[in-house]
């Protein structure tokens, strides 16, 4: 008996310390899952942050797209309008050369007519000059896109 008295208490410490081995383990377990997981939460919080800043700044690239496209839609219609300008100028110069060629006027009539004229012609060449440097500014606006 002294001897089952022996073997039971042995069984019953072998028990045990594999009880308390047991429970090691599964504290190191539990550790080393609350190390992953504030490694992720940590892992999160960075890929949030980078993910922030670039929408950051794709925000401010769009913006500045944005300014882009409106000061290249500005250019071109300054440039239209130009255009237009130079063109309905040397439409009236046309119509007054005809009237000066087509009509019976005084001499005076026709010097101011002429006046008129080189008047006209003077603001088209002003006119294509500022097309000139609009087309210049256009270009460099496209370059800058």
């Amino acid at each position: 008996m002294d001897n089952l008295f022996k073997t039971l208490v042995f069984f019953l410490l072998l028990s045990s310390q594999s009880f308390y081995a047991q429970q090691i383990s599964n504290a190191a377990e539990e550790l080393d899952r609350q190390k992953a997981e504030l490694q992720t939460q940590k892992s999160l919080k960075e890929n949030y942050k980078k993910l922030d800043d670039k929408l950051d700044q794709l925000k401010k690239e769009q913006k500045e797209l944005e300014n882009k496209k409106k000061a290249l839609s500005k250019s071109e219609n300054d440039l239209k309008a130009t255009k237009e300008k130079i063109s309905k100028l040397e439409l009236v110069n046309q119509k007054i050369e005809n009237k000066i060629s087509t009509t019976s006027v005084s001499d005076e009539e026709i010097q101011k007519q002429k006046i008129k004229t080189k008047e006209n012609e003077v603001t088209i060449q002003k006119l294509k000059l500022t097309q000139i440097s609009q087309e210049k500014e256009l270009e460099k606006i496209i370059s800058n896109i």
